[in-house]
């Protein structure tokens, strides 16, 4: 049995990070509430940030739409998902438009999604110190590709001088709309650290500056011609899923500025399972909550650790329930935190919560990064011998032990590595797993 949905959508893409994707997404999404639509929000690729950008647009979950770790099936079920009762999607895309998993497949890139979904592509491009060769820049971008599906474009710091002429060059000399023209605005970049933006909660009155762009946005945005792209996308089709195992617990899941990054998939994927969700914070809470399992997601904890270290009753709580053999997943971020040790960025030194062994540092480039495949390498609860789970690695920490309990195969180039330490029903590393990569592991976590 298929199911099928119309949803109008476009995918917001540019040729190179930087070029103001983020902001302009939410500004757009901002501006269509304003008008009286009800959009939702989808980012290509394995981010967790910018979809919390998103979220604090919408109030609304934003999920990932990642072809390398969820396939076409899991990516159309994430966009009929994640657009209930809603009339418009607006999709973020990563990186450069033709850039993805290798420099000559472009697999998993904004493009290959576009192609894949049958989703139209609106062109955002920084046009700061240029005029007329921003034309010839669009025409290289429609002209590559086998599959044409850039149908407008968004100029970012564009000068008012030239809007009208530039509008009319593209529209005349490559038949595609100028949708619409941004200035360079006082507010009008987010900032940055090591693993991109930073959080929605750092950046001072995030919704107001996002108000103060989707203000300017509307002042040229068409909305007519919008609107006719995004109806130019194709039907979305996925089966139906297979029937979800049911098991009756509740899993703690760590929170808060530091334990931040999670693929909304997974959270449902659990939920689908029958799990009852408790979030907790390990910086605010004095121990964990009432539950039998623990997840502990990645994010900042380098950035918290005085915080964390000090909050010693919840470092104790975390370390009795591993003592006592109560299941925990944690990966990148929490991974680091429940080793002995935390160096941050200044080289200070603080206690974690010591169910692991292992301290970990700064590097000064990144350790890992890009798709991976986590398969068994020592025996353990959670994974067997056929496992593969998806995942991704992105982090400038490293630490004195990294484990030996899985084999982390990189994507791209197959290059292997060893990973994960597993003890007792601990299994904690660096890769950030996607769960509906591999059903298997969350049945053997949730029924231990």
């Amino acid at each position: 049995m298929e199911r099928e949905k119309v949803l109008p959508r476009v995918l917001l893409c540019a040729p190179k990070s930087g070029s103001g994707k983020t902001l302009i997404t939410c500004a757009l999404l901002r501006a269509l509430v304003k008008k009286g639509f009800n959009p939702c929000a989808f980012k290509c690729g394995p981010d967790f940030i910018d979809p919390m950008f998103h979220k604090s647009v919408l109030s609304v979950p934003s999920r990932n739409l990642d072809l390398i770790m969820a396939g076409e099936e899991g990516v159309g079920r994430s966009l009929i998902e994640g657009s209930k009762g809603c009339d418009i999607g607006i999709i973020e895309g990563v990186m450069g438009f033709y850039d993805g998993l290798g420099v000559e497949e472009g697999l998993g890139s904004s493009y290959d999604l576009c192609v894949r979904t049958k989703t139209p592509a609106i062109l955002i491009v920084d046009a700061k110190g240029m005029s007329k060769s921003v034309v010839a820049m669009i025409k290289g971008y429609l002209e590559y590709g086998s599959e044409h599906v850039i149908k407008g474009v968004i100029l970012n710091r564009v000068s008012g001088a030239v809007v009208s002429e530039l509008s009319t060059l593209i529209k005349r000399d490559l038949g595609i709309p100028v949708i619409a023209a941004l200035p360079s605005l006082k507010d009008g970049a987010l900032e940055s650290r090591h693993l991109g933006l930073v959080m929605p909660s750092e950046v001072p009155q995030l919704l107001s500056r996002v108000d103060s762009v989707s203000d300017e946005l509307l002042k040229s945005l068409d909305m007519d011609a919008l609107m006719q792209i995004a109806n130019e996308a194709g039907v979305l089709n996925t089966s139906e899923e297979k029937p979800y195992p049911q098991f009756d617990v509740t899993v703690g899941i760590a929170r808060d500025e530091a334990f931040c990054f999670y693929y909304e998939e997974n959270l449902e994927l659990l939920e689908k399972m029958g799990a009852r969700i408790k979030f907790f914070s390990p910086i605010h809470d004095r121990k964990i909550p009432e539950v039998s399992k623990l997840i502990i997601g990645g994010g900042y904890p380098e950035l918290y650790a005085k915080e964390l270290s000090e909050n010693v009753s919840m470092r104790d709580s975390i370390k009795k329930a591993a003592d006592l053999g109560m299941p925990i997943l944690a990966e990148c971020g929490g991974f680091l935190y429940l080793q002995e040790k935390l160096k941050d960025k200044e080289g200070s030194e603080y206690d974690m919560v010591g169910a692991l062994s292992g301290s970990s540092f700064m590097t000064d480039k990144l350790s890992h990064f890009g798709y991976v495949s986590v398969s068994r390498a020592l025996d353990n609860p959670f994974l067997m011998e056929q496992d593969r789970v998806r995942g991704h690695e992105f982090h400038y920490y490293d630490t004195t032990d990294n484990g030996e309990a899985v084999t982390v195969t990189k994507l791209s180039s197959g290059r292997s590595w060893s990973g994960y330490q597993s003890k007792g029903n601990v299994f904690a590393g660096f890769a950030h797993l996607y769960y509906p990569s591999c059903r298997k592991v969350i049945e053997r976590f949730l029924g231990m």
